[in-house]
């Protein structure tokens, strides 16, 4: 299961109010049980203009099946978090027409600083100096439209006033509208892989559907499994937007891939993960250049220099 990444079909629906640290607690738990191309985790706060977590806060969690699943053992499951009240919450049963239908009307165009991620209705809207990304409405979600990939968004685009990097790596590009992002900007190939082989299909379709179709230099591996991306020091401007959990197993990965004076981007985490991260990557000689917060899902951005210090003796 990948955050923010549906699949391509959607038969049932669950959705359901909970605080902040059980949406995270159940993003964790169905990554792990649930096969990434047939259920998905969507999580957000329910008060917008919301800029600090609170682990009490109103948030929604919505899950995504490709079949429906079988209703006891999903509230089995999902009971020592949530709770008994999930006894009582409906499953929703989606028709694929509908599904279709209530993408292409939550599709509206999502600009992020030079790039405007939108759907073929709304081509309309794009401008002379815009980096326009199109996505199929059945494919959209886990784009722009969601706190994690517009942060990231918009953190490549501040990078991007600072200096022009030659060497991207996308990893877990999901959709690959990231690395498409800056391909499309630095005009140069971008490594992007992902350990879901038809989260890299949607990628090349992506890729194909804007013009670009050697923009994306593909893999399918774990993390930086594979000769692409495993280059110590060649990278110098990475994107990571996963979960909490991967993130910081990647830290020695991530480090050794980035360049001297590369940049890493890292999204995925709530705000009460950002500490355990950026102490991951502070031991691998990564500090943290800046931070932002969109819909309670934090975005850092990360630069060579930072080893952590060795806790000096008491006196």
């Amino acid at each position: 299961m990948r955050e923010g990444l549906l699949p391509a079909t959607v038969a049932t629906v669950l959705e359901l109010s909970t605080s902040g640290d059980k949406a995270r607690a159940l993003t964790e738990l169905l990554g792990e049980v649930f096969d990434p191309t047939e259920t998905a985790i969507s999580s957000f706060e329910v008060e917008e203009g919301v800029t600090t977590l609170s682990l009490n806060a109103p948030w929604k969690v919505e899950i995504y099946f490709a079949h429906h699943p079988d209703e006891e053992a999903v509230r089995d499951l999902l009971r020592p978090i949530v709770g008994d009240g999930i006894d009582s919450t409906p499953f929703t049963m989606v028709n694929q027409q509908d599904w279709v239908a209530t993408s292409l009307d939550g599709l509206k165009p999502v600009r992020a600083g030079r790039v405007l991620v939108h759907g073929a209705h709304d081509r309309d809207t794009v401008r002379i100096n815009d980096v326009a990304i199109e996505i199929e409405a059945a494919l959209a979600f886990g784009t722009g439209h969601h706190g994690t990939t517009s942060g990231c968004l918009l953190a490549l685009d501040a990078e991007l006033k600072k200096r022009r990097p030659r060497r991207g790596l996308d990893v877990g590009t999901g959709t690959g509208i990231l690395a498409l992002a800056l391909a499309k900007q630095i005009k140069r190939k971008v490594v992007a892989g992902d350990i879901d082989a038809v989260a890299v299909e949607v990628s090349a379709h992506n890729a194909r559907l804007n013009h670009a179709p050697h923009a994306l230099d593909l893999y399918v591996a774990p993390g930086l499994r594979h000769a692409k991306a495993d280059r110590p020091g060649h990278f110098d401007l990475i994107f990571a937007n996963i979960l909490a959990g991967p993130l910081r197993r990647l830290a020695p990965a991530l480090a050794r891939a980035l360049s001297p004076d590369g940049t890493l981007i890292l999204s995925g985490l709530l705000a009460m993960d950002v500490p355990g991260v950026i102490a991951a990557y502070r031991h691998q000689g990564v500090a943290l250049a800046s931070r932002s917060l969109r819909e309670g899902w934090a975005t850092l951005v990360m630069k060579k220099g930072g080893a952590a210090q060795r806790p000096r003796r008491p006196a």
